[in-house]
C-alpha cells in the first residue's frame, strides 16, 4: 500500500495562525504602479517645481532645428542668467514683445554696437544664422531637458491642467488607499492574534 505524503500547513511561530501568502502578481502590481508612481513625481518636480523655483519655464520643442542636442518633443527648461557666451543655448523671442519663443545656440557676440551686447543664434541643424537679438530679448539658458516628455504636452493640449489635477487626486486616493488597507491589515492581524 502507497502512502501520500502531505505538506504540512505553513504557521507563523508565535500565534500558530496560518501565514498569508502574498500573490507574485499582486507584489509586481505594486512595485510596478509605484515606480509609475514616483516617475510620475520625478516629472513632475523637474517640470513643474524646480524651473518656478530658478525663475524659468519649461518649453516644449516644436521642431527640429535643434537637433540632435534636442528633437521635437523634447521639454527644455530654460532659466534666466545675468549673462550669456558663445556656446550656451538659449530661449530668445526673435521680435521683442512677441511670445514666440525660439531655442537656438549663441555663436557669436557683438559688444559695444549702437544697440549695445548682441547676440547670434543659430539652431543646430540649421546652415544660416538668425537675426541679431539683445539681451532683453532673451528669456533664459537652457539648464536641462526631458527627452520625449512634450508629446504627451502637445496631446493633452487645452486639458493639461485638467490631466494634472486628475493625476495628483489619483496620486492622493492611492495614498489614502495605501494607508487605509495598511491600517486594516494591522487590525485584522491584532484580532487573530488576540482570538488565538
Amino acid at each position: 500500500m502507497a502512502t501520500t505524503a502531505v505538506e504540512p500547513e505553513s504557521r507563523t511561530a508565535d500565534t500558530g495562525a496560518p501565514r498569508r501568502t502574498v500573490s507574485f502578481w499582486r507584489s509586481a502590481l505594486t512595485g510596478a504602479f509605484s515606480v509609475l508612481v514616483l516617475a510620475i513625481l520625478a516629472l513632475a518636480l523637474a517640470l513643474a517645481v524646480v524651473p518656478r523655483v530658478m525663475g524659468g519655464e519649461a518649453l516644449t520643442v516644436l521642431t527640429g532645428s535643434m537637433e540632435p542636442t534636442y528633437a521635437p518633443g523634447d521639454v527644455v527648461v530654460s532659466v534666466p542668467r545675468d549673462d550669456y557666451g558663445v556656446g550656451d543655448v538659449v530661449t530668445f523671442q526673435p521680435v521683442s514683445n512677441d511670445p514666440t519663443l525660439i531655442t537656438h545656440r549663441i555663436v557669436a557676440v557683438q559688444l559695444g554696437g549702437p544697440d549695445g551686447t548682441t547676440y547670434i543664434t543659430r539652431g543646430d541643424a540649421n546652415g544660416a544664422s538668425d537675426d541679431p537679438i539683445e539681451a532683453e530679448q532673451i528669456m533664459g539658458e537652457v539648464v536641462y531637458d526631458v527627452p520625449y516628455v512634450g508629446h504627451l504636452a502637445l496631446a493633452a493640449g487645452e486639458h493639461r491642467n485638467a490631466l494634472i489635477a486628475i493625476a495628483g487626486a489619483a496620486l492622493i486616493g492611492y495614498g489614502v488607499y495605501s494607508v487605509g488597507s495598511d491600517r486594516i491589515g494591522k487590525r485584522r492581524r491584532k484580532s487573530a492574534e488576540a482570538t488565538s
